[in-house]
């Protein structure tokens, strides 16, 4: 039995968060490159960071209502969307284990109809972390094929 897989298209990564906690507002930028693609009816991208600690590997699964970000390596990290929805995720550091609770905003995916595997992941989020609130965050991934 053969299974064809989705093939992966190298892609320039540009990652923004703004994070908005009370009058405090922080951003937080990555440019890089990765892998995009497309299986059943969801989207992937996928991407590597190196920090001090090591390296972070990071899949971003978005489909038409939901959105799932998946960390591993250096940080360790589950973090689930679904549109007007509050979930549970995970972060889990040398000190144990913490509940994160995303409750979602607004959940965007915007492919350009002139260029292939090119394109820009939009997420509004509030989080909580053990309880606390941890503030507002305004993520955007945007990526372009690198030909």
């Amino acid at each position: 039995m053969s299974r064809e897989s989705a093939q992966q298209v190298p892609v320039k990564i540009h990652v923004t968060t703004k994070i908005y906690n009370g009058k405090n507002k922080d951003s937080i930028e990555w440019v890089g490159f990765g892998q995009y693609l497309e299986k059943d009816s969801s989207k992937y991208i996928k991407y590597e960071e190196i920090i001090e600690e090591g390296t972070i590997n990071t899949i971003v699964k978005i489909s038409e209502k939901e959105g799932l970000i998946l960390r591993s390596g250096a940080v360790k990290m589950r973090l689930p969307f679904l549109i007007n929805k509050k979930k549970i995720g995970s972060y889990e550091s040398p000190y144990g284990v913490f509940q994160l609770i995303t409750d979602t905003k607004r959940l965007e995916l915007e492919l350009e109809q002139q260029q292939q595997n090119t394109g820009i992941f939009d997420v509004l989020y509030d989080l909580n972390m053990q309880g606390s609130n941890n503030g507002t965050y305004h993520m955007t991934i945007s990526f372009k094929e690198e030909k």
